[in-house]
């Protein structure tokens, strides 16, 4: 009798449990890689370094370079959209109409690197991304400085970062974003924008949230601590966390 009445107290704990997961399925990101363009060589350890954070802090990762998964069935499925170093136009008209829906849904997007460089032809994309790449001189040193500490894909970095990056200048900056991250024009060579120029940010956007970083050009930053855990934070804000 005991054990009868202990197998089911085990049941009814087992089904609140999954009630439970139920109700709070996790966290799901679309990592979306193509390039229409210019093909970073990094995207691979990009993908794999966010798959991992993922397996680490419980969100699903689901990976594709195939523009047909931009349906609004599919876009349903995930609290965010990523794209790692994108290209060129990689939507075409009901693609694009399906993203704009899934963003004034609620939808959040992140864009890391190259994704400000591509669908130029498309505007509103660049106003959800915050701006439009404008060019790049070679790669080389430079002193980032963060503008927003308490933000929590700053809030690990020195105030002052000096690393090697691939620096985008920007155009059509949206006056709307949030500035985490500028460079300092002063400490290379190159750079188009001035005393402002903006390299990580975020903003709300027709309903639905984005964020930005321009870093993340070569393989070795995906190894980087202090990056991983600020693409990390990046795409919890995506994700409505």
């Amino acid at each position: 009798m005991k054990r009868t009445k202990f197998f089911i107290l085990l049941v009814i704990i087992a089904s609140f449990f999954a009630e439970v997961r139920a109700a709070h399925p996790p966290k799901r990101i679309l990592l979306f890689y193509k390039t229409a363009a210019y093909k970073h060589l990094s995207i691979p350890s990009g993908i794999a370094a966010i798959s991992k954070l993922g397996a680490q802090n419980k969100f699903q990762v689901d990976t594709s370079s195939n523009a047909s998964v931009f349906t609004k069935e599919t876009l349903k499925k995930y609290n965010a959209v990523v794209f790692l170093s994108t290209s060129g136009d990689m939507l075409d008209s009901v693609q694009q109409l399906n993203f704009e829906n899934y963003i004034h849904s609620g939808g959040g997007f992140m864009g890391i690197h190259g994704a400000s460089a591509g669908e130029y032809a498309w505007p509103w994309y660049g106003k959800l991304l915050g701006a439009v790449f404008n060019g790049h001189p070679a790669q080389q040193q430079a002193v980032f400085k963060v503008v927003d500490s308490k933000h929590p894909s700053t809030r690990h970095l020195p105030l002052s970062w000096t690393i090697k990056e691939e620096l985008y200048n920007f155009k059509n900056i949206n006056p709307a974003i949030h500035v985490l991250l500028t460079v300092d024009e002063s400490s290379y060579k190159g750079g188009t924008n001035g005393a402002y120029h903006p390299m990580a940010w975020y903003h709300k956007f027709e309903g639905g949230r984005a964020f930005y970083t321009a870093l993340g050009h070569a393989d070795e930053k995906y190894m980087d601590p202090f990056f991983l855990q600020h693409i990390l934070n990046g795409i919890r804000y995506a994700m409505g966390r």
